[in-house]
């Protein structure tokens, strides 16, 4: 790392995924007040509501979007309004 350039409190930090417990350990500056052991080492822990592996995008569990059926409906509603 390039001296000077990063703030006093960038650190290894835990981030926890709340979804399935998966932990992952990188490097932050954001604050936390709670700490998580992780493989034997105490770290800050910030805790995530969606990561990429609980993301539908990143598991294949993708839900797929009615569009055509939105924009039928749209269509139908508006086709008698006149200009």
């Amino acid at each position: 790392m390039k001296n000077g350039i990063h703030p006093e409190t960038y650190r290894l930090v835990a981030f926890k995924d709340m979804s399935n417990e998966h932990v992952f350990v990188t490097r932050s500056c954001a604050n936390t007040r709670e700490t998580l052991v992780h493989e034997g080492v105490e770290y800050p822990v910030i805790k995530l509501e969606i990561s990429n592996t609980s993301h539908p995008f990143y598991t294949g569990k993708m839900k797929l979007v009615d569009t055509a059926g939105r924009v039928d409906k749209f269509l139908n509603r508006y086709k008698n309004v006149k200009k």
